[in-house]
């Protein structure tokens, strides 16, 4: 006989989120293994649940050699619970690598529903919500963060961005740079905490807003492309030269570009050849 893995959400901010299946669950594992055991300590004592099975951390740094030892586990019969800082486990948290060895070798996956900072943040950003996609984090470096977003550039659906304070100023600049200074944005931070906050706003507003500094978790989404933007020749040029920037050749560029607008090839080799000699 086999046990069961639960995937347990825990709250976003407010504990008051917490279900009461979530306590339940929790004082009845076999296993519960947590990102940080101190915030599970902490989240337990505040529900005033006892767990009563045994706790072993389960974070980034160790997934990959712990997951065997949870499958031995779960195909022991017992029941495995996970629980990330925040949040539904696997969603960019540990998780998914024992969510798939699972189910490979038939073991039973359920999850306890929980807060979402991914659709909360969509709820309140006032941007479209019948279409989104979520992209998590995005690279650290410049170059690979700026290929990401060029790639994202003709999107129309929402885009959902978690992001750490230090770098939310160079990402809202990079995005300016990929979708332009004037795509509709919010930053949702500390969601459901005491010092929630939505800032709304084209995205050169909000570069400029958090310069002064911004602080605790970040939700970013903005808005996708419209489908129905004609472009002028100086803006299909700029195009071009970032995706070059991005480390695309300029005959790629321009093919890419062209499609991208749904332009003629043409249109978009002349806009560059104006761009780099105005007088002719």
């Amino acid at each position: 006989m086999t046990g069961r893995l639960v995937l347990a959400g825990t709250p976003i901010g407010d504990v008051l989120d917490a279900s009461p299946r979530l306590g339940r669950v929790l004082g009845e594992a076999d296993v519960v293994a947590a990102e940080d055991t101190r915030r599970l300590r902490r989240l337990t004592s505040e529900l005033g649940v006892v767990v009563a099975g045994r706790v072993v951390s389960y974070f980034e740094g160790n997934e990959r050699e712990r997951t065997p030892e949870l499958l031995d586990a779960l195909t022991s019969g017992q029941t495995v619970v996970v629980v990330t800082d925040a949040g539904m486990p696997s969603v960019s948290d540990p998780g998914y690598r024992l969510v798939a060895a699972a189910i490979d070798v038939g073991v039973e996956v359920t999850a306890v529903p929980g807060p979402s900072a991914v659709l909360t943040a969509l709820a309140l950003s006032g941007l479209p919500v019948d279409r989104f996609t979520f992209e998590g984090f995005l690279p650290r470096k410049p170059g690979e963060r700026a290929r990401r977003l060029a790639d994202l550039a003709d999107e129309p659906r929402t885009m959902v961005f978690f992001e750490a304070p230090h770098r939310l100023t160079a990402s809202l600049e990079a995005m300016a740079e990929a979708f332009g200074a004037d795509r509709r944005t919010a930053v949702c931070r500390e969601l459901t905490k005491t010092y929630e906050e939505v800032k709304r706003g084209p995205l050169d507003e909000l570069v400029t807003w958090s310069k002064d500094g911004v602080r605790g978790e970040i939700t970013v989404v903005v808005s996708g492309a419209d489908p129905n933007k004609v472009l002028t020749p100086a803006e299909l040029a700029a195009e071009v030269a970032t995706d070059e920037e991005a480390g695309t050749p300029r005959k790629q560029a321009i093919s890419d570009v062209a499609k991208r607008f749904n332009v003629p090839k043409r249109t978009v080799y002349d806009a560059v050849l104006a761009a780099r000699d105005p007088g002719k």
